[in-house]
């Protein structure tokens, strides 16, 4: 991927806080915990469908994410705030839905847990008995959830429609799926839809270029619609084809591309051996990057390389376990990373004793650099297992669990905070490298113009030579 398209990239993630963090992702289904894990400090997460006496009820829904944001929320909340910004999104959602002054009836959190509960439901239903026909009661609660999570000021902490817990589970999985293997963003600035193709892929092969922008899916015009939206629209039954309009980089004329989807699988991981150094740039820390990056390094092995050189620039996180794994190639034992939750509890994660003895390593960071990927950096900088070379990381510190809904999407709560081996919180503070080398944003990564790799490889080959 190029480097401005990745930046870009994972600038998006960062903002909208979907991929953008250490995150624990778990689902507990008829009392089996099946872990998995994204960017984040272990708590189990809890099926929120097994604790609702009606899981059709929308009451029920808002309910329980009243009380699990309470509860798991790393920083003590004043319920005041969650009242006072259900109410507000409320209003928001319905002006949006051209309601003129919506009238949302508020009280103040009395500090009694059934009485604030009972308040956040007046709010609901009023607005459900009021505006229900102009609008939608499963919108409404969505609204309302959404405000209580958006009122902690906590970019991390939000709801995931169905749709995008959905993403975020498959992106963790390692990217198998139908569809023509693009990838997609929205720019900030001006709402265009732009792609980059993935090579070898059914999009790569029916012409689509990076920087391409869409402009209409299957007849679809996309201006207004989300991402997800445009995603379920390109997405389809393997087998069936999507007919995309497209636009260039520096061009007026539009074309029309017919694609044939496909079973996509994305690797998280590019690996390749060069001047005899070992170069593994990894994308994300999904279920399968452990796997990938150890087969990456060990190929290494195999060819006597002189030194290895882990990329994590523009990697926006991914799952706490494959941090540590990764982590535990390079680091024999000893702590990887704590967590630490509200009431000041201490979760270790601790090497997994399955170090390769990849050394010389350069770790390459940036200021995408972020989460899981600075776990593993941090551990790296702390145990001197390797150098880091680059610009300071980006600096989340902050871990995040899943809930299910019963609507099919989730709560995303930051539950606890997470520290270094050598007890270093890098929220908002980031790490700085060893050694630093500044880049512009819109150099591509390894490319003859990445002064930061080459860097790298400098570094590394005078360490052969001593």
């Amino acid at each position: 991927m190029s480097r401005a398209f990745r930046a870009l990239t994972a600038a998006f993630a960062l903002a909208v806080a979907s991929l953008g963090g250490a995150l624990y992702l778990a689902h507990e289904r008829i009392g089996h915990p099946d872990a998995l894990i994204d960017a984040g400090s272990g708590l189990a997460a809890i099926d929120l469908r097994s604790l609702l006496e009606n899981p059709h009820s929308d009451q029920g829904m808002l309910d329980n994410a009243f009380r699990q944001v309470e509860k798991t929320y790393y920083k003590p909340i004043d319920a005041s705030t969650l009242l006072t910004g259900e109410r507000k999104e409320l209003v928001a959602y319905l002006k949006a839905h051209k309601v003129e002054s919506p009238q949302v009836p508020y009280q103040p959190a009395s500090g009694d847990e059934d009485a604030d509960i009972a308040a956040l439901n007046r709010a609901l239903s009023e607005s459900e008995r009021r505006y229900g026909k102009q609008t939608s009661n499963v919108e409404l609660t969505q609204a309302a959830i959404r405000g209580m999570l958006n009122s902690l000021g906590d970019p991390y902490t939000v709801y995931l429609s169905p749709n995008e817990i959905n993403a975020l589970e498959e992106s963790l999985k390692g990217g198998d799926f139908g569809g023509i293997g693009v990838y997609i963003v929205q720019d900030p600035t001006t709402k265009q839809v732009l792609v980059e193709p993935i090579e070898g892929t059914p999009a790569y092969k029916a012409g689509v270029k990076t920087g391409d922008r869409i402009l209409a899916v299957d007849g679809h015009v996309v201006d207004t619609l989300k991402l997800d939206d445009i995603e379920h629209l390109i997405r389809g039954k393997i087998g069936t084809v999507v007919r995309l309009e497209v636009r260039s980089h520096g061009s007026h004329a539009t074309r029309n591309v017919s694609i044939t989807r496909e079973q996509i699988y994305v690797p998280s991981v590019h690996a390749e051996i060069k001047n005899d150094l070992d170069y593994v740039r990894l994308a994300d820390f999904g279920q399968t990057s452990y796997e990938e990056v150890r087969k990456a390094m060990l190929e290494g092995k195999a060819h006597n390389v002189r030194g290895y050189i882990l990329d994590l620039r523009d990697n926006g996180g991914g799952l706490l376990d494959a941090a540590v794994e990764i982590s535990s190639l390079f680091i024999p034992t000893g702590t990887i990373v704590s967590t630490i939750d509200r009431a000041g509890d201490r979760d270790t994660k601790s090497a997994t004793h399955e170090s390769i003895g990849a050394t010389p390593l350069v770790i390459l960071v940036n200021g995408y650099t972020a989460s899981a990927s600075e776990i593993t950096a941090g551990a790296v900088q702390d145990y001197k297992a390797g150098t880091l070379i680059g610009t300071k990381t980006f600096g989340k510190g902050v871990v995040q669990s899943i809930y299910n809904t019963s609507d099919g999407g989730a709560l995303k709560i930051t539950t606890a905070k997470y520290i270094t081996p050598l007890g270093r919180d890098i929220q908002h503070r980031g790490i700085r490298p060893d050694i630093v080398v500044d880049q512009r944003i819109d150099v591509p990564l390894d490319t003859p113009k990445d002064v930061q790799l080459a860097a790298a490889e400098s570094y590394l080959r005078r360490i052969a030579r001593r």
